[in-house]
This record gives structure tokens, C-alpha cells and sequence, in this order.
């Protein structure tokens, strides 16, 4: 099986993938084996996207990061968030990756620390960030999180920049945090710091209105009661922590995602409603605008995420993006045969465009559809 463009040809038998519509070039090195651009293969047995989806989140992962310098970053009055930073000997030297968690995940979650992994082993500084009130820090500040705080992203960014002097950062997302790093780097757009060499966003939430249905779906039900229960146990945790502020009345009566948005994050957060919410915190209004190497990485047999024409045909005419859709992976998972590594595809996929980007090596497309100049 080979990775597709959703409005390209099938690639031949010679053709790794496709991104943009165009063949990855091989690479321009023989230094170590390049593994962008592999196809994904998914493990036997484990096939359809509600598996890769459940067996990605249950089956351990192997914690390569030794201890973390934990650090608070301020992203408003009164607001900090939590990195765990791992740091190579020389820190400015090499690529910091900051990798940012999806919806009520945190530091801790299997994806960040295998990714964070791969990344540690291939040379790079990781930072582990949690988004407000995750990974156990609802006390460091009195407002929740949702899918629009792309500016915690940057703030953390900038701020390692300047004080650790950094002279090649590169952000990660998975799921919501993907939606997080997309919007931040659209949003940047020419502007982005110069130190900012790329950007990947895993299983992105990039069409939240669309996604958050689809949870509704019954088919989905399992994972949208997972976050919905989530959810409300951190709002009674907040509210305990800040008397006054949140009344839990709000809480009763919630049936799905969209039902929480509405009555919780659209008025805690500044949102007229849901869609409201759902309308301005998507990245898919400003991937267009993304001018740094990114790569973007869907399975469309993922359950939930949805990725819509408008959004796909954004991704597909924006040079700067590689984007990646396979037939099956699931959300987040993307798992393969074990062959020598762990079998985290994605994750694997992530380094390696990381270390093409480090070797000044073509990470996008030679040969751009002509219908989409």
C-alpha cells in the first residue's frame, strides 16, 4: 500500500508517496538510511482505523528521554504553562522540538514521549509541553484551554528561543495539538521566527466543526464519552481550585462534544457558541498562509478527524506543505510491523523529515501539480 493524495493519481511502483501530487525526490545523502517518504504498511491484524486507533493508545511505548529540567513559561497574567525540556549537551546547537499533545492528553501521553524519543535518539532537544490545565496543572492559572490558544505555542517558542539562544526550533502536534501548531505557523505566516525551521501536525484537527460531529457518530461514541468524562472531571477539579468562577450547573445534560463547547468552552472562553468556537479555532482557515517546511500526516480511515475538499485543496497548493494521507492508520497510530524499530510509523516519519530539513535536503515536492499553480 502507498500513502495517496486525495485528488492525485495513484503513485506507481517505483513512487515512495505522494505529496502535493509529486514523487519525494530520493536523498541527497548516503549518511544513514532516510526513512521519509517509506510507505506505511499497517501491522497484520491491524487494519481497520478503530484498531490502529485503540491498539496506538493501549500498546506501550519504550521511554528513551532521561530526566527533564521542568520549567513554567507565562503565556498571559497570571497563566503558565508546563514544559519538561530534555537537553542535549550542546542546546543551541541542535534542534529543539517542541511537541504539543491533543485533547485531554498532556506531557505524559504515548505519542509525545515516543516521538520525543525518536527525537532524543536522533540528536535534537525535546520539549514536552502541556497545554493550560493539563498534565495535572489546573492550579497554574484560572482559565481552561480549548483548540484556539495557538499563541501558548508561541509564547513557549519565543521564549526558548530567546533565553536558551536557539538556532533551529521545530514544533510537532498531535490530533488537537496539530490543529494548535498549524494555526500558529499560518498565523505567523512570513513573520514566523527565523530560528522556526519546520512543522508537523500527526492525525490534525484541522476542520473542528467537522471532526466534532463525527464523534457524535455511534460508531464513535466510545471515544467521544472518553473525552466528555475527561472533560467534566478537570471542570470539577477547576472549579474546586477557583470557587466562584465556573458553575457546574453547566455541566448537566451534556450528551456530546459539541454539547461541552457550547455550554462550557463558548462561555468560559469568549465564544458566542460551538460554532462560533469551532469557526475561528481551526486551522484550516490559515494553513494557506504556512511559509516553513511542514508536514502534515492523515489516515482516512481515522474514526473522527475529518479533513474537508476545501481544507485538502488548501493543503495541496501550498508549497511549503507535505501532506501525507494513507488508506488505514487510525487516529494517531499508524502502526506497522515492527521491523527493526517500534513499528510508530508516523513518529518515525516526523524525525526523519526533521533530519532531512537539519541536512538541507528536499522535504517537499520537485514537480508541483500544473492545475494547482
Amino acid at each position: 500500500m502507498q500513502q495517496r493524495n486525495p485528488t492525485s493519481l495513484e503513485p506507481g511502483p517505483e513512487q515512495h508517496s505522494f505529496t502535493n501530487g509529486a514523487a519525494l525526490p530520493p536523498p541527497a545523502t548516503s549518511a544513514g538510511r532516510d526513512f521519509f517518504g517509506e510507505p506505511f504498511q499497517p501491522r497484520r491484524a491491524l487494519r481497520g482505523g478503530h484498531v490502529q486507533t485503540i491498539a496506538g493508545n493501549f500498546l506501550p511505548r519504550r521511554n528513551q528521554l532521561p530526566p527533564p529540567e521542568d520549567r513554567l513559561f507565562h503565556v498571559e497574567p497570571q497563566v503558565q504553562v508546563l514544559c519538561h525540556c530534555h537537553w542535549q549537551p550542546d542546546r543551541s546547537g541542535a534542534m529543539t522540538l517542541i511537541i504539543v499533545h491533543g485533547l485531554e492528553g498532556s506531557s505524559e501521553s504515548g505519542y509525545v514521549i515516543g516521538t520525543g524519543s525518536k527525537a532524543w535518539c536522533a540528536g535534537m532537544n525535546v520539549v514536552r509541553m502541556n497545554m493550560r490545565n493539563c498534565g495535572n496543572t489546573e492550579s497554574l492559572g484560572p482559565t481552561l484551554y480549548n483548540s484556539s490558544m495557538s499563541d501558548d505555542v508561541g509564547a513557549v517558542a519565543e521564549a526558548l528561543i530567546a533565553e536558551e539562544r536557539l538556532s533551529k526550533l521545530a514544533l510537532a502536534g498531535f490530533s488537537m495539538g496539530g490543529n494548535l501548531v498549524l494555526k500558529l505557523l499560518g498565523e505567523w505566516g512570513r513573520n514566523a521566527p527565523a530560528q522556526v525551521v519546520a512543522g508537523i501536525g500527526v492525525s490534525p484537527s484541522m476542520d473542528l466543526a467537522a471532526s466534532a460531529d463525527a464523534l457524535h457518530n455511534r460508531a464513535n461514541r466510545i471515544y467521544e464519552l472518553k473525552f466528555l468524562w475527561g472533560l467534566r472531571r478537570r471542570m470539577r477539579r477547576k472549579a474546586a481550585l477557583y470557587p466562584g468562577v465556573y458553575d457546574l450547573r453547566y455541566l448537566r445534560g451534556l450528551r456530546s462534544l459539541r454539547d461541552f463547547d457550547d455550554q462550557i468552552t463558548a462561555r468560559y472562553c469568549g465564544f458566542l457558541d460551538a460554532q462560533d468556537y469551532y469557526t475561528r479555532a481551526a486551522a484550516a482557515n490559515v494553513i494557506d498562509r504556512i511559509t516553513v517546511p511542514t508536514l502534515i500526516v492523515h489516515a482516512a480511515d481515522d474514526p473522527f478527524i475529518r479533513i474537508l475538499p476545501a481544507t485538502q485543496e488548501k493543503l495541496l497548493r501550498n508549497p511549503h506543505i507535505a501532506y501525507f494521507e494513507t488508506e488505514h492508520g487510525g487516529h494517531c497510530a499508524f502502526l506497522a510491523q515492527a521491523n527493526g524499530y517500534d513499528g510508530r510509523w508516523a513518529e518515525r516519519q516526523a524525525i526523519a523529515f526533521l533530519q532531512r530539513v537539519q541536512r538541507g535536503e528536499a522535504v517537499l515536492p520537485a514537480n508541483p501539480r500544473p492545475d494547482l499553480r
